[in-house]
């Protein structure tokens, strides 16, 4: 059932255990690549003596780099054929289209691109990182059994979504449909539902749901708002119906006046064929708003309009679903598929039951954090849940089991606010999940650890990086940098601690000393025209903070504009390094990327319930980057849910 390969990795692998050995063994032993992922403060490039470019970097890359151009090094790191590169480097015999790489042999004299070849331990360090890269490439036709039938969203459908959330939403609910009519047609389970965790907009659920695929959806969402703006947009899609009221308008226009109108909540329901709200107790103290959408029966011709969404307003917590599952109508269910089949769902003939055997699948497109390691727990906590299939995202808001490490490692951007007590709270639910993880042994220690920095640059995407963008964001980081050089200098903040050689221990997001890191965070767009007016900018932004505010404004109020303007000039030469380093990072941080991807299907593999699973891309990467499903499939045999809880319980400690 599941598709080629269970991990999409590199061709130069074996197979998955090769590609998992070989990939544990890189990220636990290169010192330049835990010095790029987790172990450098981009804050701190301009702060430290010798700045980071020189201290990180091997000379022969320092001085090759800086003959570089930011376009040229982009293409070499993703792009470029290496192969051809280091045969100049063996002095072996070169292919005939080695013109068509731009590199010219002449003696010993061989160029790339108008310029020396690129040093051969950069290439090797390039060709490893790539080796140990999971593989996004994406065919539209992919799925389960290789075939996907994939539907344009109808305008309706569609409302509310850009191209990328589109191309996301059209082809991951072909994909998901899919999955469930293999699980079915195999007898291997028979999904009656699919439950979307954080379910938001409910653009998903809306597509499954709707008769393009007829499937029941159990939309799952902490935000009562954004159940309300998603029950909207039902209506618009023409899956529920306004409700024509008959009312005498003289009166009721006095009525408004003298109440001023209820709620928008309550004109909601009044407005719409949504069922009341049904409020159940979770024994928790907050109650479970469940809310049923009368779905409208223009039917597909094989399940006879019997799509429909329900919402259920819940904060995940876990991956026990107990207070979700109660509310689920199977009675209802049980009948309508009596009535299109005539037959028990069940399995028997004649009368059908009053009760249907509740089959789930959990599914969410891009979970927040561990949003993704609840809903593959959910697998072994719920006897209901056969299935699971989660593409993850946002990696800076996963929590950390195992504490953070025993060396300082500062992060790059603000983090979320949870995050500083959750990396050193070794959240039983946070990264790694896994026990090969856990336990696995380098030469650090036990276990592998991965911080914010390193979890925050796994979510860049350098492949989709467009001359412009480059432009832009290198120029928001070097303003930055530079803004802290002069917060260093008129004693805003204090000079970093010495560099660590291999981690790194600089100052965190930016504040060197006690009490709380300076977060500028974004500005208006004409703040960025130059460093001047960013300057001012971020002063004016910051100065509103209680705590700093004051301090900071009245030291920056010694600069002038001609003094923030040859700061400027002094180091404008070491944006193109900076920019350098922060390609590198992005770059280097596809692997930390697959180090999580791996941990989640790792954990899926020890799991003796589950009885496939397997990783895969089901979009496009240039489209959407965080393209990758994890999907598990559970053996047919029931779970004894205690020892289930039990078990995981002792994996944790």
């Amino acid at each position: 059932m599941r598709f080629d390969r269970a991990l999409p990795y590199p061709p130069i692998h074996a197979c998955e255990e090769d590609y998992v050995d070989a990939l544990l063994e890189f990220v636990t032993t290169s010192e330049i690549l835990q010095t790029l992922c987790g172990g450098v403060h981009i804050l701190d490039f301009l702060t430290r003596e010798p700045d980071l470019f020189e201290a990180i970097l091997l000379p022969e890359w320092r001085d090759w780099l800086r003959l570089c151009e930011i376009s040229d090094i982009l293409d070499l790191l993703m792009r470029e054929d290496l192969g051809i590169l280091l045969q100049v480097h063996d002095e072996e015999r070169q292919s005939p289209d080695v013109h068509e790489s731009r590199v010219l042999l002449s003696g010993s004299n061989a160029q790339w691109r108008g310029g020396p070849l690129p040093p051969q331990s950069l290439l090797l360090y390039i060709l490893k990182v790539r080796g140990l890269s999971l593989d996004r490439s994406f065919k539209a036709d992919g799925s389960t059994s290789n075939i996907v039938n994939t539907h344009n969203l109808s305008r309706q459908l569609a409302i509310g979504m850009k191209p990328k959330k589109a191309h996301e939403v059209k082809n991951f609910a072909a994909f998901v449909n899919s999955l469930v009519s293999d699980l079915s047609a195999t007898n291997t389970h028979k999904i009656t539902h699919v439950v979307d965790f954080g379910s938001g907009q409910n653009y998903l659920g809306r597509v499954l749901a709707s008769p393009i695929y007829d499937r029941r959806v159990i939309a799952v969402e902490s935000k009562e708002a954004n159940i309300t703006g998603a029950k909207g947009m039902d209506i618009s899609a023409k899956l529920a119906k306004k409700t024509v009221i008959k009312r005498n308008k003289k009166a009721f226009r006095m009525q408004q006046n003298e109440s001023q109108i209820g709620d928008d909540r309550e004109a909601m329901s009044r407005e719409t064929e949504l069922a009341a709200p049904e409020t159940v107790s979770q024994g928790c103290g907050s109650p479970i708003v469940t809310r049923q959408m009368i779905p409208a029966r223009k039917a597909s011709a094989d399940r006879q309009g019997l799509g429909n969404i329900q919402y259920i307003e819940h904060v995940i917590m876990d991956g026990n679903l107990t207070a979700v599952i109660s509310q689920l109508d199977a009675t209802n269910i049980a009948k309508e598929e009596y009535s299109r089949s005539g037959t028990n769902p069940n399995g028997s003939s004649g009368l059908y039951s009053t009760r249907l055997d509740t089959q789930l699948m959990v599914i969410s497109l891009h979970s927040c954090g561990n949003l993704v390691h609840h809903g593959l727990r959910s697998l072994l906590l719920n006897d209901s849940v056969k299935a699971v299939a989660m593409v993850g995202c946002c990696y800076n808001l996963v929590t950390e089991r195992l504490g953070p490490p025993s060396y300082k490692l500062p992060t790059l951007r603000p983090a979320h606010p949870r995050l500083d007590r959750s990396s050193s709270s070794y959240d039983p639910h946070g990264f790694p999940m896994s026990k090969r993880l856990v336990s696995y042994k380098h030469p650090h220690g036990k276990g592998i650890r991965m911080n914010i920095t390193a979890r925050m640059m796994a979510v860049q995407a350098p492949q989709n990086w467009t001359p412009k963008e480059c432009e832009g964001f290198f120029t928001r980081h070097f303003y930055r940098a530079l803004l802290q050089r002069v917060f260093m200098d008129i004693g805003v903040v204090e000079k970093p601690s010495p560099l660590d050689p291999g981690f790194g221990n600089g100052s965190p997001r930016g504040w060197s000393g006690d009490g709380q890191p300076i977060i500028i965070g974004s500005l208006r767009k004409s703040c960025y025209s130059s460093f001047v007016t960013y300057a001012r900018g971020a002063v004016t932004k910051i100065g509103e903070d209680s705590e700093h505010g004051a301090f900071i404004k009245e030291r920056m109020a010694s600069l002038s504009d001609s003094d923030l303007l040859k700061y400027h000039e002094r180091f404008q030469h070491k944006k193109h390094e900076l920019s350098l380093i922060w390609s590198l990072m992005a770059f280097s941080a596809g692997v930390m990327e697959s180090v999580i991807v791996v941990d989640r299907w790792l954990w899926l593999k020890e799991q003796e319930e589950v009885s496939e699973c397997w990783v895969q891309s089901v979009f496009e990467y240039e489209q959407s980057p965080r393209n990758l499903v994890v999907v598990g499939i559970k053996k047919g045999c029931k779970v004894v849910k205690s020892d289930v809880e039990d078990r995981l319980r002792e994996a944790s400690l």
